[in-house]
């Protein structure tokens, strides 16, 4: 049997293997730093990993009006973001769901839970002076959300 919704371990396997899930010393342009970073496009290069990760995401809500999906929430901005701007178009948000959700981001748009594939908590420091990696002399790369 198939399983439709894989484990959190085997999705963040499936990043791992594309090079979607990365670990270094990375700069966000808010000016947090941290060991992991996502560039989920890299995920979905890969028909079958697009495809998997699309029907699993699917598989974790409801046939609706209006699903928001993402492929990754940090902040919860984006996606608010979007969720007004539907609103504002007279539809109605009832599922919302992301391949990753950092677990310092919401876990709820308004009353409606954010379902995901992988909560993962991201280390994120404030400045270069609380990151480990600057404080060691890594080297650096600035990415963007």
């Amino acid at each position: 049997m198939v399983d439709l919704i894989p484990s959190p371990e085997t999705v963040m396997t499936i990043l791992k293997r594309t090079g979607a899930f990365r670990e270094g010393h990375f700069v966000y342009p808010n000016g947090k730093h941290s060991p992991h970073y996502f560039q989920m496009p890299l995920a979905f290069r890969y028909y079958d990993t697009a495809r998997v990760l699309a029907v699993a995401l699917s598989n974790k809500g409801e046939v609706n009006p209006c699903i928001i999906v993402d492929d990754i929430i940090r902040s919860g901005q984006a996606i608010e973001e979007t969720a007004k701007l539907v609103k504002a178009l007279g539809s109605n948000v009832i599922g919302c769901g992301a391949i990753v959700r950092f677990t310092a981001a919401p876990d709820k748009l308004g009353v409606i839970p954010i379902k995901s594939l992988v909560e993962f908590d991201a280390h994120m420091y404030d400045s270069g002076d609380a990151c480990n990696d600057c404080v060691s002399g890594a080297p650096v790369e600035h990415v963007r959300f």
